[in-house]
């Protein structure tokens, strides 16, 4: 570590606090594993107990938008807080939403205020490691995302079957002392969320040139004048396309899995069916989150457009796969690669983001683009629920058609932009 760096302090304890930071605000992605617990428990549907997950992410994207522009008057810090401590709440509250068999409570709670720490939590630790290396925007940006693919991971495999074995099952206590948990975890990593100095470069690292009277008209952009841009415009689109088509598993997955383990041993109980699908939801989260990590990666790589392409062009094929294999091994192992390249679209955006707007854009486009997160944790984890229930046995062959159906719409937008169209514009 240069002086410099050792100046203003060793810029990896930023990306490091904010991955373990994501990681706990990530736990939201275990939702499937408590969605059949929830509608035992409380004579729910599909539907009803899917929306407090949808509102939830629809919310965090909402906020990661205000977020975003609020990021430089309130700074990272005092956002990832309060951040923290809207979402430790939203668990609180569905603890009472479940004592008191609230349905619209839950859905203020750990839908409405829930989804609004996340979101806040969420655009920090990304927005601001990524100003610490301008050096390795895909890599560190791939990083901290990582980590709220792999809460999942954490959620389903050691703090839930922890809190349900001490608390003998007892679902709102176990809401209870997660909320406890992220009050005072998400805080402490938040504390580390800080800017660098105006004008620090890491050592050894010189800016790339840019075309003078590129500079000076990037440089009169406003984020609006970016956020109405018809590359803003496509950039959502084809974000959305791949959330919405990844969110059809995340919600559901763990019942997906369990009905298709029904099918070939009808005498499996109900405690053998949500361990099969605790597991999945554990290996699929660390699917997302390398995802997050490979593919950010590998824009960095070959391009941020043609990763896009690469990503929505292989799930197609595997949707249309999963219509035809029935096997429970062969659905995870797809559902896996889903993750993978969902995880791969949030790992690649950010940079995709810095590097076609600008760094001093990139909080409050980020911020605005992350609404695609909000449009499609409604689409996806709902035309999955509806499907499930109205058209029972046949539900996962119009899921599948319908996700296929959206990446082919995203990745027709793919082959409308290219990397160096952007660069031409936004040098």
């Amino acid at each position: 570590m240069s002086a410099k760096e050792n100046a203003v302090g060793n810029r990896w304890v930023v990306p490091i606090m904010g991955t373990i930071l994501q990681i706990c605000l990530g736990t939201v992605y275990a939702w499937s594993f408590f969605q059949k617990l929830i509608m035992k428990d409380f004579g729910w549907s599909n539907t009803q107990v899917m929306w407090i997950f949808s509102i939830a992410i629809c919310f965090l994207g909402i906020s990661a938008a205000w977020g975003g522009i609020n990021l430089p008057k309130y700074g990272p810090k005092k956002l990832a807080i309060t951040g923290g401590l809207l979402y430790g709440a939203g668990w609180i509250l569905g603890m009472l939403a479940m004592k008191m068999s609230s349905l619209p409570l839950f859905y203020l709670g750990f839908g409405v205020i829930g989804g609004c720490g996340l979101g806040l939590g969420y655009v920090t630790p990304v927005a601001t490691s990524v100003k610490w290396f301008p050096d390795k925007k895909g890599f560190i940006t791939g990083m901290v995302v990582m980590g709220f693919g792999l809460g999942a991971l954490v959620m389903s495999k050691v703090i839930a079957p922890l809190l349900l074995t001490i608390t003998s099952d007892n679902l709102p206590m176990t809401f209870l002392y997660t909320g406890l948990f992220m009050l005072v975890l998400i805080p402490l990593a938040g504390s580390f969320m800080k800017n660098p100095p105006a004008g620090w470069l890491p050592a050894g690292y010189t800016p790339p040139a840019v075309n003078a009277a590129s500079k000076a008209a990037d440089d009169k952009m406003t984020a609006k004048d970016s956020i109405l841009s018809g590359r803003f415009a496509i950039l959502w689109l084809i974000f959305f396309a791949n959330i919405s088509a990844g969110m059809m598993f995340i919600g559901l997955q763990s019942p997906m899995l369990q009905d298709i383990l029904k099918l070939r041993d009808a005498s499996l109980d109900i405690k053998a069916l949500a361990a099969a699908g605790a597991t999945l939801v554990a290996i699929t989260s660390l699917f997302n989150g390398l995802g997050r990590f490979f593919w950010g990666g590998v824009s960095d790589k070959i391009g941020r457009v043609p990763t896009f392409r690469i990503l929505l062009a292989s799930q197609i094929l595997v949707f249309i796969a999963l219509i035809f294999l029935k096997d429970p091994i062969i659905f995870s192992v797809l559902v896996c690669y889903v993750l993978l390249c969902y995880g791969g679209g949030f790992g690649t955006m950010p940079s995709t983001v810095n590097t076609i707007f600008g760094s001093r854009l990139m909080p409050v486009v980020y911020g605005f683009i992350l609404t695609a997160w909000s449009a499609g944790g409604i689409v996806g984890p709902q035309i999955a629920a509806i499907i499930k229930d109205k058209f029972g046995a046949s539900a996962p062959t119009y899921t599948f058609v319908t996700g296929a159906g959206i990446l082919a719409f995203g990745l027709i937008l793919a082959f409308l932009i290219n990397d160096k169209a952007f660069a031409k514009k936004h040098a």
